[in-house]
C-alpha cells in the first residue's frame, strides 16, 4: 500500500495541444485532484512537459494547482528517465513509490512507468488519470503498464491508501476533493 512518507507523485505531459485531442474534462480533473490531494499529505510532485514549445505548457487548470516545490521538467524523450540527470533529482527525493499519471498512457506514461520499475521503484498507475487519443492504445499502455510490474490503480484508490483511515488529520481535507 501507499505510505505518505515513501510516495511521489509524477504527472506527464498534461499540456495544452494533447489535452485538447482527448476528453479533456476527465484527465485535467483527475490529475488536478491527485495534485491537490499531494499537497495537502505533503508529498512531492513532479511535473514533466514534452517539448512545450510545440505542445504548450501544463494546462492551467493542472497548473494552477501546483505549489513552489513542484518540479517541472522539459522532455524530448518519451520516457522521462531518458533526460539528463532526472533519475538522481528523482532519487534525492528518497521516495521508492512512485504515482504516475498523464498523457499519453500508451507512450510517455508507459516508457516512463516501465523504467522506474527497472530502476527499482515501485509504480502506481491511476488509470482514470491517464489518457490515449485513442481506446485501444490507451487500453494496450495500460496492460502493458501492468504486465512489466506497475500496480494499476485509480485516483480514489490512491488517496485513500494515503489517508489509511477517517482519522488522519487531513482526512476533511481530501475526502472533499472527491465530493
Amino acid at each position: 500500500m501507499l505510505d505518505t512518507q515513501n510516495s511521489l507523485l509524477l504527472v506527464i505531459d498534461v499540456q495544452e495541444r494533447l489535452v485538447a485531442a482527448l476528453d479533456k474534462d476527465i484527465i485535467v480533473n483527475r490529475a488536478g485532484k491527485l495534485v491537490e490531494a499531494a499537497n495537502i499529505l505533503n508529498i512531492p510532485v513532479i511535473v514533466s512537459e514534452q517539448y512545450p514549445k510545440g505542445l504548450g505548457n501544463t494546462v492551467p487548470q493542472v497548473a494552477s494547482k501546483l505549489d513552489s516545490s513542484t518540479y517541472i521538467i522539459e522532455k524530448t524523450s518519451f520516457s522521462l528517465l531518458r533526460e539528463d540527470g532526472f533519475l538522481e533529482k528523482l532519487k534525492s527525493y528518497g521516495r521508492k513509490q512512485i504515482v504516475i499519471c498523464g498523457i499519453e498512457t500508451h507512450i510517455c506514461v508507459y516508457q516512463t512507468a516501465c523504467e522506474l520499475i527497472e530502476a527499482g521503484f515501485e509504480v502506481v498507475v491511476p488509470k482514470d488519470a491517464c489518457a490515449s487519443r485513442n481506446k485501444y492504445e490507451f487500453k494496450q499502455g495500460i496492460d502493458s503498464m501492468h504486465d512489466c510490474g506497475a500496480r494499476i490503480s485509480c485516483v480514489e484508490m490512491v488517496l485513500f491508501e494515503w489517508l489509511r483511515g477517517a482519522k488522519h488529520p487531513k482526512f476533511k481535507e481530501v475526502q472533499a476533493l472527491i465530493k
